[in-house]
Formats: structure tokens, C-alpha cells, sequence
């Protein structure tokens, strides 16, 4: 199938044509005839399957088709919320791509900076509003944003959402949604408290599934090397220097992980740059430009900040923690192997993530090849190690000092009784003593 099969305006076919799509991917092709039907949709998929066109496409066919572009008075018809600021971004950059010659606007709103900005491009007037909850809510409550002539309502990732501590937040946001709406719900996992979030949000729906195996890109080449956690940073170095060309995205499974691996890389005359939820705003657009231009070749990332990763180019990713959610990894080793490009997906593995790596075979159904070759092997033995049963020798060893140590209880409680026995004859003499006296 072809986007133009989908039935797609005119100016958004010229759009997609020129980002080079041609095809949709499955949950584009699943979703979008049933957002052209005005249906409310499930979505459970991983980040890299191609939501945001599945969502992006359909809003943008409806508004161009109903909305009349002289109006300069608009409001928002359509809006979506989004956990990270990162992601909130790469959002409102696809619309603006898919939209190019609709004259539909957009703009993106988010903490963590001035508000000013955002507010006066609200006062102009936008048809589709990207924002994350904490600064959409403070700007609904004071006045800016209404949502009287809201017609489509997009929630993306709201596992990450519910996870970030948002669940308040997101309640607040649907209570002040106008019942008449065209709402979408977009998440990687369904746990219990989002299947009851979904319930509350959508209507009439139909639900789309992309599994998480069929989210992992087949062009990515994954591999684990087990190493000690002291080694870690000398492996990562190691492969680096050995791809002082290639754009890399190391994932740290914490802000302070991140921190201390980029401290590791400057020392060793390699330059990096951590983006987390402590940086500012600033500094993780700083970082996140310089990387998708090229010009930093190594970005460190916690999870949540990496939402928003989109580099077409990126060589390899490598997971210096493994997530112990399973789920992550689809996710992480998705941002590489994009498009037509081929991608490597390189994890550490220590003695305490064995079990997150057996989850995440569990879950991809098949085993991540294991790479020994690697300068210290010496010092990875130590990550063979697991808790075997005990041998026949040392069950027999561990009987033998059992019966021991019964024994050894025995004669000492047949002693105490001797004992106690000796001194009630040695009493009852004494009395008849000196009854006799």
C-alpha cells in the first residue's frame, strides 16, 4: 500500500512526498484509514513505528479539509500531550513537515522556560497544539489555552507519562475535554492503571497493536558483551576510539550515571554531552542540535530525555546499563537502523542485569548474540558466575556439619539435664540434713 491509496489530500501527499515516504509502516497504514473514519483509537506501539504519522497525517487531512485558512482568529482544534519536552518538539517538527503546504499552524509548549513566548504564539492563533502536561495545565488555568473548539485529542506514550509521575496532571487535562472530540491514545505497554486511563479517555475505539518484536528495526545488528561494572567505562572508551566517526547514543539507566560517563569520556579526550531531566532546557537543545548536526558525535541520554531522538544517521547505540524495563530496549535500539540505514545496538552486561537481559530476550523472543572479543575478558568471567545447586559433595558436607551440629546440641542438653538432676539430689540432701538437725 501506498499513501496515496489512503485517500490523503493533496497538499499532504506533496509533503510526505518530499520527506521521501512513500509507504507507510503498519501502524500507519492500520491507523490512519480509521482516523479518516472520525474513529477513536487505541494505539499500543513503541516509539520508532512511525506514530506521530499516524496520528500527524489523518489530524492534518481533517483540519485542512474543514478549517478555513483566512481565519486569523483560530483556536485549538487539535492537541496533543506528550511527556518530555524533547518529544514535545520532534512532534510539532513533523507536523510542521507533513503540513508544509496546508497553511495549517502549530506550535509546541513546555517547561522549563519562559512562558512569554508560547503565550504570544497562542494570542496568534494555532490549529494544533503540542504540549506537555505540567506547563499546558498552568497556562489552561490561567486562561491562555481553552478548549471550546477542540476536535482531536492525542495522549503519546502514556506509559512514560504515568511513570514521570503525570497520572494528576493527565486526570486534570481529560476532566476539561469537551465531550463531543475525536481522541487517540498511544502507548507501548498496557498495564492496569492505563487501561482504566484509556477507558475514561476514548469513546467508541478501535485498537491497532504493533508488537514489541515487530518494533525492533530488522536492519539493527545487536550484540551484548558481558563486562565487569568497573570495566564498563574502559570498554566503552575502547569501542569509541574505535568509531571516532560514527554518531553514538550511550544510554545511562540514571542523571548521575549520565553525568559520570561523560566525566569518564572528557578524560579520555572524548567529547560528550549528557541530556537528562536536570539539564536545563537550554542546554539539552544545545546538545541535541549539535548531535542530530553531526557536530557532537557522542550523546549520552537517560530514557525519558531521549524520546525525542530522531537522527537518520545514527551509527550505533550502545546500552551502558541495561533498562530493567524490557520494553526500553525496543525502544532504545529503535532509534538507530532508521529509514533505509542499517544500525548496530550494542549492550554492557554486568552480573546484576543478567535477569534484565533474560526478560528482554523473553520479550523480543530471541537471544541477543554474545560478543567475548573484547580487551577485558579477564576481568568478565566474573559475570559467568550465577547461583548453581549445590553438588552432591557439598550437600553430603553440609548434612555432615548439620549432624554435627545436632549432635552437638544433644550433648549439650543430655549435659544441662545431668546437671540440673546432680543439683536437685545435692538439694534434697542438704534438706534432709538439716531436717534432721
Amino acid at each position: 500500500m501506498t499513501f496515496k491509496e489512503l485517500g490523503l489530500t493533496e497538499p499532504i501527499l506533496k509533503a510526505l512526498e518530499e520527506q521521501g515516504y512513500t509507504n507507510p509502516t503498519p501502524i500507519q497504514e492500520q491507523s490512519i484509514p480509521i482516523l479518516l473514519k472520525g474513529k477513536d483509537l487505541l494505539g499500543v506501539a513503541q516509539t520508532g513505528t512511525g506514530k506521530t504519522a499516524a496520528f500527524g497525517i489523518p489530524i492534518l487531512h481533517h483540519l485542512y479539509e474543514r478549517i478555513s485558512l483566512r481565519d486569523n482568529k483560530r483556536k485549538v482544534k487539535a492537541l496533543v500531550v506528550t511527556p518530555t519536552r524533547e518529544l514535545a518538539i520532534q512532534i510539532g517538527e513533523n507536523f510542521t513537515a507533513y503540513g508544509k503546504h496546508t497553511g495549517l499552524r502549530n506550535t509546541v509548549i513546555f517547561g522549563g522556560v519562559k512562558q512569554a513566548k508560547q503565550v504570544n504564539a497562542l494570542k496568534s492563533g494555532v490549529d494544533i497544539l503540542i504540549a506537555t502536561p505540567g506547563r499546558l495545565l498552568d497556562l489552561m488555568n490561567q486562561g491562555f489555552i481553552t478548549f471550546r473548539d477542540l476536535e482531536f485529542v492525542v495522549l503519546d506514550e502514556a506509559d512514560q507519562m504515568l511513570d514521570m509521575g503525570f497520572i494528576h496532571d493527565i486526570k486534570k487535562i481529560i476532566a476539561k475535554l469537551p465531550s463531543k472530540r475525536q481522541s487517540l491514545f498511544f502507548s507501548a505497554t498496557m498495564p492496569k492503571t492505563i487501561v482504566e486511563l484509556s477507558r475514561k479517555m476514548l469513546g467508541d475505539f478501535e485498537r491497532v497493536t504493533i508488537k514489541p518484536e515487530q518494533a525492533t528495526a530488522e536492519k539493527v545488528a545487536q550484540g551484548v558483551y558481558f563486562v565487569s561494572k568497573a570495566n564498563k567505562p574502559k570498554l566503552l572508551i575502547h569501542l569509541l576510539k574505535d568509531r571516532a566517526e560514527d554518531s553514538v547514543l550511550v544510554f545511562s539507566r540514571t542523571k548521575h550515571g549520565a553525568n559520570k560517563i561523560v566525566k569518564k569520556l572528557d578524560q579520555a579526550g572524548i567529547r560528550s554531552a549528557a541530556i537528562h531531566g536536570n539539564k536545563s532546557q537550554t542546554a539539552r537543545q544545545k546538545a541535541l542540535g549539535a548531535f542530530k548536526e553531526g557536530t557532537l558525535k557522542v550523546l549520552v541520554a537517560t530514557d525519558i530525555a531521549a524520546r525525542g531522538i530522531d537522527v537518520d544517521d545514527l551509527a550505533l547505540v550502545i546500552n551502558f546499563d541495561l533498562p530493567n524495563v524490557s520494553e526500553t530496549y525496543v525502544h532504545r535500539i529503535g532509534r538507530t537502523g532508521r529509514a533505509n540505514a542499517s544500525g548496530i545496538a550494542l549492550s554492557f552486561c554486568m552480573a546484576e542485569e543478567r535477569p534484565y537481559l533474560k526478560d528482554i530476550e523473553k520479550l523480543i523472543k530471541q537471544q541477543v548474540p554474545r560478543l567475548g572479543d573484547h580487551p577485558y575478558m579477564d576481568e568478565a568471567s566474573e559475570q559467568e558466575t550465577v547461583v548453581r545447586k549445590p553438588s552432591q559433595k557439598s550437600r553430603n558436607n553440609s548434612s555432615r556439619n548439620q549432624n554435627r551440629s545436632g549432635n552437638s546440641n544433644r550433648n549439650k542438653n543430655r549435659n544441662r539435664n545431668r546437671n540440673k538432676n546432680r543439683n536437685r539430689n545435692r538439694n534434697n540432701n542438704n534438706t534432709s540434713t538439716n531436717t534432721s538437725s
